[in-house]
């Protein structure tokens, strides 16, 4: 086994084929393809499906790829420490976050010292922000929770309270429910399953005898926020993130107990990586 072939193995499977890893190597794709063939024919392994017009994983190759994830963010790190004065001034974060309201306050203070360090920012519910950080699909994670999980550093970032909101006039002001009880009678726009809020209502619902049920589910706040304003519904959200919509009014039910933790998390063994440690400093110097 050599480094060369699980480097080629490595691209194949995070760009998805033979073609494209050859042209981020910058190699042919018969080299490409001779590499990852010598190590399975070493192991007497298969690594990928060709049957299809896609490279898919196979289970063991999937295992793999676990490994060399970490294997090539070694490399990363070392070469970081080859160019420590660089590693700060240029490069790539990566973010994921449940919700991007809550990494308003960092973003300016970080683009102001690394102007020159491109942020990709992308939304996910909890679940997916757990596993795009441990697939090292992305470097910081925004979670509407503080975890559990010792894998992660974390620092909490607030605690609010969830919110039903619903379009003006939807319920009429005579008839706001007072009780998830009550709330739950009427149609929901709720976020698909993996959502932390969603979890905390229905865990709530549960311990006070009934359930919630979506008339709607759909994926993302933007998303329930549009369909809520159209007079679908009702929809829940943290308060810190309810904003100001004149479209929109707050439903408070009495439940003050429903609380949304938002905590900014990285893998530990990445928190030594400097773009991410930098983040994670101005982060912690910013509550």
């Amino acid at each position: 086994m050599r480094f060369v072939q699980l480097r080629a193995f490595h691209h194949v499977a995070t760009e998805g084929g033979f073609s494209r890893a050859a042209e981020v190597l910058s190699l042919t794709q018969p080299a490409i393809s001779d590499q990852v063939r010598k190590l399975e024919i070493e192991y007497d392994i298969i690594l990928f499906d060709r049957s299809k017009k896609r490279a898919v994983l196979t289970a063991f190759g999937q295992r793999l790829l676990k490994v060399t994830n970490r294997l090539f963010e070694f490399e990363q790190q070392a070469r970081d420490l080859f160019l420590e004065s660089r590693a700060t001034s240029v490069g790539n974060l990566r973010i994921i976050a449940d919700s991007p309201h809550h990494l308003l306050h960092i973003l300016a203070p970080f683009r102001k010292l690394y102007p020159n360090v491109k942020l990709s920012l992308k939304t996910g519910n909890s679940d997916e922000v757990q596993a795009s950080l441990f697939a090292y699909e992305a470097d910081i994670g925004v979670l509407g929770e503080v975890p559990a999980n010792k894998a992660f550093n974390t620092i909490k970032l607030n605690s609010t309270p969830i919110i039903a909101f619903a379009a003006k006039g939807f319920v009429p002001v005579s008839e706001h429910p007072d009780s998830i009880n009550r709330i739950s009678r009427y149609p929901l726009v709720l976020r698909e399953q993996g959502s932390k809020t969603r979890k905390i209502l229905e865990d709530f619902a549960k311990s006070q005898g009934t359930s919630i049920t979506a008339s709607i589910e759909v994926e993302g706040r933007d998303a329930v926020r549009e369909i809520v304003a159209s007079g679908a519904g009702i929809g829940f959200v943290s308060i810190a993130e309810f904003g100001d919509d004149r479209r929109l009014e707050q439903l408070p039910f009495g439940e003050d107990e429903l609380i949304m933790d938002e905590a900014l998390i990285c893998l530990k063994e990445r928190n030594s990586g400097k773009l991410i440690k930098a983040f994670m400093n101005i982060a912690v110097d910013h509550l």
